[in-house]
């Protein structure tokens, strides 16, 4: 595992490091047809560099929470990283400086995924159909994350895109590009090893799990859960026994990962590159602020659970404190002190937070080498009982994999849910609530569920369930591409 993240560090500096990584500036490789590509090992060299642009996800997890019900931005001070408290309040505008950096993420990981497949017929070698299903399930999970956060972008999928290419390329329905990464997980699916001899590559389970995930973000709730019940009983998966563990840097890559975005503790980064860390940087910005105690390590107090969340963990749920800290009763039991942020509400996200002896290396706060679980077998159970009872499948099933979720939280089948119908969907919502707080998904859970506008302060229907294209990408483009509905813009389209 160590071993693979390290390799990652080093080949994405050789290969396309770039820290300027906007749809019009992505990296333009040197490398060609005639000097590159030539062999397994430059295919193998080009994929690891595909990978790393993973660990840029640390944001979009981090304002996924934000943005929801389930935290406040908090930091040193009401402006402390504006762009962080904008999000927050519902007033983020398309000059927005971490959505700019969401976008132009993505798209670098697009594009060093696309530099492969632009060469794919080049070279021959025994296993070249594996490193091309690696590929497309890595741009399948860039462009998933730019729908959930932007709806149309610009799409390619058969070559890199150079500057100058955004005059040409519109946005794409999302419908289109939903379908492109159908076809190309499917694919995925049949060239994938359900076991990786490298651990942290992506494996057919993985493939199964987000193509699962994206038919249930369009409600194709039949296709979703016959995949992901072939997943469930398929692939070498099971619920992590103790839930208090899943979470520390010592017990990563464990029994309940489908997918994890993998980090190390190498030094590089700054808070002038935070992408160039190979650390995740999330959760320094999770820290507590001014720590001094045991266990822990200091951070900057962003993304801070409230009383609503804690509130929603029922009577005995032993996942309440694995997932959020109470910093007064911990500071109470302990000893230890800190000094409280901006929207201090006494609680932080447990499980993204700095452990003592994680890391001795540089700047703790952003070379953290614990993985983000990305994506959790608790999570694939809850998405195929979703699907099953809102597709009006089979609520039976929905509640045997409800319940397998709730019968660890609870060590016990007591609190098993009976219910059906509509009342069994709601359990259904509660369930990914508690299971999946702190990992960046609820707001998400939200919107394609509809319920946003009701939950979120500050929300307002028919515009927020998007975020803005920054301005400035839109101009770069020659203002070809149309803004989201709702937000005032200095772009203006063609179209």
């Amino acid at each position: 595992m160590k071993n693979f993240k390290i390799k990652l560090f080093l080949i994405s500096l050789i290969v396309v490091c770039s820290c300027s990584d906007d749809f019009v500036n992505v990296e333009s490789e040197d490398e060609n047809s005639e000097n590159f590509f030539n062999s397994e090992q430059d295919y193998q060299d080009a994929l690891i560099a595909t990978y790393d642009a993973l660990q840029w996800t640390y944001l979009n997890v981090m304002l996924g929470e934000i943005a929801s019900d389930n935290t406040l931005a908090g930091g040193e001070s009401a402006t402390d990283v504006p762009g962080i408290q904008e999000i927050d309040d519902m007033i983020h505008t398309p000059v927005n400086t971490q959505l700019r950096d969401i976008w132009g993420f993505m798209y670098g990981g697009i594009n060093r995924a696309n530099f492969i497949i632009e060469f794919q017929d080049k070279t021959e070698f025994a296993d070249k159909n594996g490193v091309i299903a690696q590929t497309l399930f890595l741009r399948s999970y860039y462009y998933f994350e730019l729908i959930k956060w932007f709806g149309d972008v610009p799409f390619v999928a058969d070559k890199r895109i150079q500057f100058g290419d955004q005059f040409d390329i519109d946005r794409t329905p999302k419908a289109e590009i939903y379908a492109q990464l159908e076809q190309d997980l499917i694919f995925a699916i049949d060239n994938l090893p359900t076991v990786q001899v490298e651990t942290g590559r992506v494996t057919k389970g993985a493939a199964q799990a987000l193509l699962g995930k994206i038919y249930l973000y369009q409600e194709k709730f039949t296709e979703s859960a016959s995949v992901l019940e072939s997943l469930i009983s398929s692939a070498p998966y099971s619920l992590l026994s103790d839930y208090s563990t899943l979470f520390e840097n010592d017990n990563e890559n464990n029994v309940e990962s489908v997918f994890e975005v993998q980090y190390t503790d190498l030094e590089g980064a700054g808070f002038g590159c935070l992408q160039c860390s190979e650390g995740n940087v999330a959760v320094g910005f999770n820290g507590i602020r001014s720590y001094n105690g045991p266990l822990f390590e200091s951070g900057f107090s962003f993304n801070v659970p409230v009383q609503e969340v804690v509130d929603e963990f029922e009577d005995g749920d032993l996942r309440l404190e694995t997932a959020i800290l109470d910093i007064e009763a911990w500071s109470n039991e302990t000893g230890a002190t800190y000094t409280e942020g901006n929207e201090h509400t006494g609680f932080y996200n447990r499980k993204y937070i700095s452990r003592q002896g994680d890391t001795n290396i540089g700047d703790a706060n952003l070379t953290n080498p614990n993985n983000y679980r990305a994506i959790r077998f608790a999570d694939v159970l809850l998405m195929a009982a979703e699907a099953l009872n809102r597709g009006g499948i089979d609520d039976a099933r929905a509640q045997l994999y409800l319940n397998q979720v709730r019968e660890r939280a609870f060590g016990n089948s007591d609190n098993n849910v009976l219910a059906t119908g509509s009342s069994l969907t709601n359990a259904i919502y509660h369930e990914r609530r508690v299971e999946l707080v702190g990992e960046g998904h609820h707001f998400f859970d939200l919107v394609r569920t509809g319920r946003a506008a009701q939950e979120i302060d500050g929300f307002i229907q028919g515009q927020h369930e998007l975020f803005p294209i920054p301005d400035i990408e839109i101009q770069l483009a020659g203002n070809r591409w149309c803004q989201n509905p709702g937000y005032t813009t200095t772009a203006t389209c063609s179209n």
